[in-house]
C-alpha cells in the first residue's frame, strides 16, 4: 500500500513509540491524525516536544481509547489505524489489572469495530514480545507459544487474539506488529534502560535496580518506526503477526556495564527487592527471530548486534543527558 494521499491514524501518538512514529510520518509528508489522551491540561504528551515545523502539520483528537463513540469519531475519513494506545508497565498491572483490561481489550475492541464499520483500509495493531513469556526456544519466531506471565501480557494476548479473530471472521485487514524492548530518547522511566541512565546522569554511582538475569533483545526507536512504516505498506503483512527486533539478546547486568562504559562512569548495582517481579511473572530470556519480517518486507535492524546496541545507547544517552530532558525525570525514585 502506498501511504502517500492516505489519511492516516496513530493512536497513543502522545506516547514514546506514537511520538517517534507520528514525527517520522509527518517528515515523510504524509497526512497525519493524532489520537492522544485527553486530559485538562490540554498537554499532548511527548508530541509537546516536537519541532515547530512538525507540530503545525498534525491534526491532534483529543479522546479515550475505551470510549468507542470517541475512537469511532477519530478514524472518520481514515484509510490507515496505527494503533499503539495502550497501557504497559507490568509492575503497574500487578496493581490494577482491570484498567489493562479495559485500555487494552476493551480499546482494540473499539478500534476494530470501527474498522469493520468503517471500511478501514488497514489496521496495525501494536503486539509485545511479553505475549511469549520466558522463551522455550531461541530465536524466538511469531509460532512459539503465549504465554500471560503478567496482567499486562495477559491483557496484550486477549488484544492479539481480538485482532486475527476480527481478520479471521470479517476479513478486517489487520497486521499486528510485535516489537521487542523498544528503546530511546522520551523512553518511561518504569523501563530498565532510562532508569540506569537517570540514575547515573544525575550522579548516582550505586544503582538500584531488580534482577540482573534476564535477557533482552533491545530494539532502537528508529527500527522499531521504520518496522512500524514497513508493515503498513507491504499488503503481504494483512493478517500476520511480525516480530520487530535487534537479533541481539543481552542481559541486564550487561546492559549496565554498557550504559556506564557509554556514560565513561563505573557503577556499583545495588538489587532493590521491590523492582524484583514475582518469580513465575518474570521473563527470563527475550531473543527475537525477524526472519519473516526479512521475507515479508525486506526489514532488518539498523541498529542490531552488540555495536549497534551500542550505537543506539550512545544516542539514547546523549537526549538523557541534556537539562531540559533529564529533569523531566526523577531518577531517586522507583516508577511503576
Amino acid at each position: 500500500m502506498n501511504l502517500k494521499g492516505k489519511k492516516l491514524l496513530v493512536t497513543g501518538a502522545d506516547g514514546f513509540i506514537g511520538s517517534h512514529l507520528t514525527e517520522e510520518l509527518i517528515e515523510k509528508g504524509y497526512d497525519v491524525r493524532a489520537f492522544i489522551y485527553y486530559n485538562s491540561f490540554n498537554s499532548w504528551g511527548w508530541l509537546e516536544h516536537a519541532p515547530k515545523e512538525i507540530k503545525k502539520d498534525i491534526e491532534i483528537f483529543s479522546g479515550d481509547i475505551r470510549d468507542s463513540y470517541g475512537v469511532k469519531e477519530a478514524m472518520k475519513g481514515c484509510d490507515v489505524v496505527f494503533h499503539l494506545a495502550a497501557l504497559i508497565s507490568i509492575p503497574y498491572s500487578y496493581h490494577s489489572p482491570n484498567s489493562y483490561i479495559d485500555t487494552n481489550i476493551t480499546g482494540t475492541l473499539n478500534i476494530l469495530q470501527a474498522a469493520e464499520a468503517l471500511s478501514v483500509k488497514k489496521v496495525i495493531h501494536t503486539s509485545t514480545s511479553e505475549v511469549y513469556g520466558t522463551a522455550q526456544y531461541v530465536p524466538i519466531s511469531e509460532e512459539h507459544p503465549l504465554q500471560g506471565q503478567s496482567p499486562y501480557a495477559a491483557s496484550k494476548i486477549g488484544a492479539d487474539q481480538l485482532a486475527l479473530s476480527f481478520y479471521n471472521t470479517f476479513s478486517t485487514p489487520v497486521s499486528i506488529i510485535r516489537p521487542f524492548n523498544t528503546y530511546g530518547p522520551r523512553q518511561s522511566a518504569r523501563a530498565v534502560i532510562p532508569t540506569i541512565i537517570t540514575q547515573i546522569a544525575e550522579g548516582k554511582r550505586k544503582i538500584q535496580l531488580g534482577s540482573l538475569k534476564p535477557t533482552r533483545d533491545f530494539n532502537y526507536i528508529r527500527d522499531t518506526v521504520r518496522g512500524f512504516i514497513e508493515v503498513a505498506k507491504s499488503d503481504a503483512t494483512i493478517g500476520e503477526v511480525i516480530n520487530i527486533g535487534s537479533d541481539f539478546e543481552v542481559s541486564i547486568e550487561e546492559t549496565v556495564k554498557t550504559i556506564a562504559e557509554v556514560m565513561e562512569v563505573e557503577v556499583e548495582i545495588e538489587t532493590d527487592t521491590k523492582r524484583i517481579r514475582p518469580e513465575k511473572s518474570e521473563v527470563n530470556r527475550l531473543w527475537a527471530d525477524i526472519s519473516k519480517a526479512r521475507r515479508l518486507f525486506d526489514w532488518k535492524p539498523i541498529y542490531g548486534g552488540r555495536n549497534g546496541f551500542k550505537q543506539g545507547l550512545q544516542e539514547t544517552v546523549s537526549w538523557f543527558r541534556h537539562p531540559q530532558h533529564l529533569k523531566m525525570y526523577k531518577g531517586d525514585r522507583y516508577n511503576l
